[in-house]
């Protein structure tokens, strides 16, 4: 059985107008929303095996604050280069790329590609993964080599303003 947790990082800063996007940090609003999605991630008592995110300011600094959430050791973090503004099909490259001795995945990157994966995995659709946003498949094959081709079941979607189902 094969878990994969697609999150968008959360909202980054745009207030310094010449900044590089790689460089932009999360604003006041990423760093209020990543805690309160990782606590409801948590919740659902996941056992994370890895993270695997794009190297950039923004996802790296989500990372961290889901890796502090869901204790996580460092060493179950890794950062990929190919990850950052990702196309769909490089995302679907690098989870075919895991060690099968991993079940449950956290990969964290960027629009337009994160959504349009997610789209690509079951009939569950959304137009926009928003920013901290979760979206969760699990597949019952063996290996992550054939988890795209596999019949994969949607769990949940969740993001922070959808806060009627969160107290």
């Amino acid at each position: 059985m094969k878990t994969l947790i697609l999150i968008r990082h959360a909202k980054s800063s745009w207030a310094i107008p010449d900044q590089s996007d790689f460089d932009r940090p999360l604003n006041e609003r990423g760093r209020r929303d990543a805690p309160d999605m990782a606590k409801r991630l948590l919740e659902k008592k996941f056992s994370i095996d890895l993270i695997i995110y794009s190297p950039a300011v923004r996802t790296t600094e989500t990372m961290h604050t889901f890796q502090k959430a869901l204790n996580l050791d460092a060493r179950k973090c890794l950062s990929k280069d190919d990850l950052y503004l990702a196309p769909s099909f490089v995302i679907a490259e690098t989870i075919a790329q895991l060690d099968e001795k991993i079940n449950t995945v956290i990969l964290i990157g960027h629009n337009p590609g994160i959504t349009e994966f997610a789209n690509s995995l079951t009939n569950a659709r959304t137009d926009n993964m928003p920013t901290c946003s979760i979206f969760t498949v699990q597949s019952a094959c063996e290996t992550w080599t054939e988890f795209d081709s596999s019949k994969k079941e949607f769990l949940f979607f969740d993001y922070p303003k959808l806060k009627s189902q969160h107290p």
